[in-house]
């Protein structure tokens, strides 16, 4: 591999190891409070497990496009991302569709294209808002929609390309790397899915997923 593809996977490497790490260090500051119920502490620890098996992932295989597919709840990847983002102090809700089906992907690629979109939801979100991560079935039938919104600064229709692209970044000013939103479009459409952006300045933004049901 060249110098460029060592340091580019490096960069994606580092990027993408804070968000587990950060995880498991918050979740066992959680667990070390004595008045974490004991129901309340088993959830903390399948969190924890999973939170390491995308860690030790991303460290041997940080091709996000290298996809290891099984049959996966939608709601519960929304449900554990908010519960981990929530566990973090971040202001997260879930909203999930009853009845959603299956679908075929893998559990770590999309973990990570979900908390990736959290993250970005909360840099540019104001210190009011509420960040809401919901998951339900497209209207045109067949696919599942995976959306992330905020009531933030919003995206000029005009850079609604620009900032899936590697290193691109909105607003130099406001923390980033102008890494995670190309992520996340790499898994989507490894996924056979689609990436797209709803967005004005002053609205706020919603990143959907869309992942095929069949």
């Amino acid at each position: 591999m060249s110098d460029r593809g060592d340091r580019e996977r490096l960069a994606l490497l580092v990027h993408e190891v804070r968000s587990p790490v950060a995880a498991l260090a918050a979740i066992a500051r959680t667990i070390a409070d004595e008045g974490v119920r004991r129901p309340d502490r088993a959830e903390l620890v399948r969190l924890a497990i999973a939170a390491c098996n995308g860690l030790e992932r991303i460290a041997v295989d940080v091709l996000a496009t290298s996809v290891r597919r099984e049959a996966l709840d939608p709601g519960r990847l929304v449900r554990d991302a908010v519960a981990t983002a929530r566990i973090r102090g971040a202001d997260v809700e879930a909203e999930v569709q009853d009845g959603l089906p299956l679908v075929s992907g893998d559990p770590v690629r999309l973990r990570q294209a979900l908390d990736n979109l959290v993250a970005n939801a909360l840099i540019h979100s104001d210190t009011e808002g509420v960040v809401t991560v919901t998951a339900a079935t497209g209207q045109e039938g067949g696919v599942v929609l995976l959306s992330v919104s905020d009531s933030g600064v919003g995206v000029p229709e005009t850079e609604h390309e620009r900032i899936f692209v590697t290193g691109a970044r909105l607003d130099p000013g406001r923390p980033g790397s102008g890494l995670g939103l190309a992520l996340v479009r790499a898994i989507t459409e490894a996924h056979g899915g689609r990436l797209s952006v709803v967005s004005a300045p002053g609205k706020g933004a919603t990143f959907t997923v869309s992942l095929p049901t069949g």
